[in-house]
């Protein structure tokens, strides 16, 4: 009851983005506003924040970095083991690996900081920042089109990524946050864990899943349960002990990323079917990380 106690404040936020997408604020332009404003603006600032002020060990983040490659990895091919089942082209398949094993980081840093605090989002924020290039080569190389951009330049334009890499390499220059910008961006982070929750309910869609149900199953299945009893053992078997064994066993159950929608519709891909997973592993979510945070 406890581990639902700390998921509810966060889940409740994006049950009422749901609502307030279908009931009150109905306008599309408004929640497209909203998404852009937390992804190129109020998380970069989040993750700055908290690369640039904490106490980085570079020999004990590495276990956890190597973990985080290795629970992606097993959800590739976990998932690639789906494709006899999945009833599907081949474009429509590529689509749907994304969600057994991208991960919703908005959902990932606000579970870490109820948690952990500070040292939470920080480790939670590093893992993620450090994930999503790996995350987006194996999605963009899988449904990769010529003449359609390439996975480089994909990776230099995010900002999740820059925003992690400037705050590490502000952290080991050994210069300080004036207290000022300091509170700023913590504002600028406040906003960014409410309003992105808040946008994950907005973007929940159902409709006609397409393929088979039990590829379908099969997907979330390893995104919720798979991927984290993988992560126990890997980061057991690394050596990893508190904040950074929580962290990568957090990290491996969260939900689908909402990104994993954008990608498939930009580059022609099943962006329906994938809709349909992020919603169900979010909604799930609430059950899977419950048990998984009660174990920890």
């Amino acid at each position: 009851m406890q581990s639902l106690l700390l998921l509810l404040p966060d889940f409740s936020l994006i049950v009422l983005g749901a609502g307030l997408r279908r009931q009150l604020v109905t306008d599309a332009a408004f929640w497209t506003g909203v998404e852009k404003l937390v992804y190129f603006i109020l998380f970069p600032a989040l993750l700055f924040n908290a690369m640039a002020t904490a106490e980085v060990d570079a020999g004990g983040a590495l276990p956890l970095f190597v973990a985080g490659l290795g629970v992606m990895a097993s959800g590739f091919a976990l998932g690639w083991l789906c494709r006899p089942l999945a009833g599907l082209d081949a474009m429509a398949f590529a689509s749907r690996l994304q969600c057994a094993y991208r991960f919703n980081t908005y959902i990932g840093i606000a579970i870490a900081g109820k948690l952990h605090g500070p040292a939470g989002v920080a480790l939670m924020g590093g893992l993620c920042g450090a994930m999503v290039p790996f995350a987006n080569i194996m999605a963009v190389g899988m449904m990769a089109r010529h003449g359609q951009g390439g996975i480089v330049r994909e990776l230099v334009r995010n900002p999740l990524v820059i925003a992690t890499i400037a705050g590490m390499a502000f952290n080991v220059s050994g210069l300080d946050l004036a207290a000022p910008v300091q509170f700023f961006l913590k504002r600028l982070g406040d906003a960014a864990v409410a309003l992105g929750l808040l946008a994950v309910g907005a973007a929940l869609r159902w409709g006609k899943v397409g393929g088979r149900w039990a590829g379908s199953a099969w997907f979330v299945s390893v995104k919720l349960l798979l991927l984290p009893a993988i992560a126990w053992i890997i980061g057991r078997a690394l050596g990893l002990d508190g904040i950074a064994f929580d962290t990568i066993v957090l990290f491996a159950a969260l939900p689908s990323a909402s990104s994993a929608y954008i990608l498939a519709m930009r580059m022609g891909g099943d962006g329906p079917g994938v809709a349909w997973l992020i919603s169900a592993t979010t909604l799930l979510a609430v059950l899977s990380l419950t048990f998984w945070l009660q174990l920890l």
